[in-house]
């Protein structure tokens, strides 16, 4: 998954437009984007719209653990069968399972927004199945944390990275970019985040998608050099298990392969979205 676009709950003249955007997955926003007294009536909205579409890619932003809010939107979460639920400010793995005792079906993507949340990232990652992504909300931490950039971010960000490939996650996506207008701004974070070792981005706007896509698809060299990689491991036909030498020389490691299958696998994921 390479994009994901928030979508105002409370706004459902929007709901058709963001899914035609064409993201990997529509988020409905019931936390920051939805103003109080609209809280109610953003929830019916959201949820009708995902049960009535139990097949496409959604997933719903819950109001935050402790808030007034989050017990009736999980009330109304548990009819709504394999729901996505994002769930904001995660600090323990206690935070997640309560959720998951609630509504049993869901998937989380928990987002880990305070210094106490990322020591615990791991935890949290490793919480239960159900737990499918994290993610940091970096507005909420880069407070917390008194940090200003991405070099206030780039500790947060990596240990987000490990915590996530050591809970068998895979790849993060990265945090919202918050200035729409600035493209520039877009292209040069994400290329900063993939270095670090995230995969696709949340955005808030449509024209997002496009920037974030081109941001994260390997290089030629990058799907040329994968290519040749695997193609010469089956072509010498040996065993794999410890590092390979293959006839030219060349020793393969298995994290070389498995880096090349990633590589490769993301590509036919960004070709298969472009079809």
């Amino acid at each position: 998954m390479l994009t994901a676009l928030y979508v105002p709950a409370n706004r459902p003249d929007r709901f058709a437009k963001a899914v035609a955007a064409g993201p990997d997955v529509v988020v409905f926003d019931l936390e920051d984007a939805v103003p109080v007294d609209d809280k109610a009536d953003a929830r019916g909205w959201a949820v009708a719209w995902i049960a009535a579409r139990a097949s496409a890619a959604f997933e719903i932003r819950v109001n935050a653990p402790g808030t007034p809010w989050i017990e009736d939107d999980l009330a109304a979460l548990a009819a709504v069968p394999d729901v996505r639920v994002r769930l904001p400010k995660v600090e323990s793995a206690a935070d997640v399972r309560a959720v998951l005792d609630q509504v049993p079906s869901a998937r989380i993507t928990a987002l880990i927004e305070s210094p106490l949340g990322l020591e615990r990232a791991f935890e949290i990652a490793s919480a239960d199945p159900r737990v499918v992504a994290v993610a940091l909300g970096e507005a909420d931490l880069s407070g917390a944390l008194g940090v200003d950039g991405p070099e206030g971010l780039a500790w947060a960000r990596g240990r987000l990275v490990s915590a996530s490939r050591a809970a068998g996650l895979g790849a993060p996506m990265m945090s919202v970019y918050p200035y729409v207008n600035d493209e520039e701004g877009l292209r040069r974070t994400s290329l900063e985040g993939r270095k670090l070792g995230f995969v696709g981005r949340t955005a808030i706007h449509p024209r997002q998608l496009t920037p974030i896509v081109e941001s994260f698809t390997p290089t030629a060299t990058q799907l040329a050099d994968a290519a040749n990689l695997l193609a010469a491991v089956e072509k010498a036909g040996v065993a794999e298990g410890g590092v390979i030498v293959l006839p030219d020389g060349r020793m393969v490691d298995p994290a070389m392969l498995a880096r090349a299958r990633e590589l490769t696998t993301l590509m036919q994921h960004i070709e298969s979205r472009q079809s």
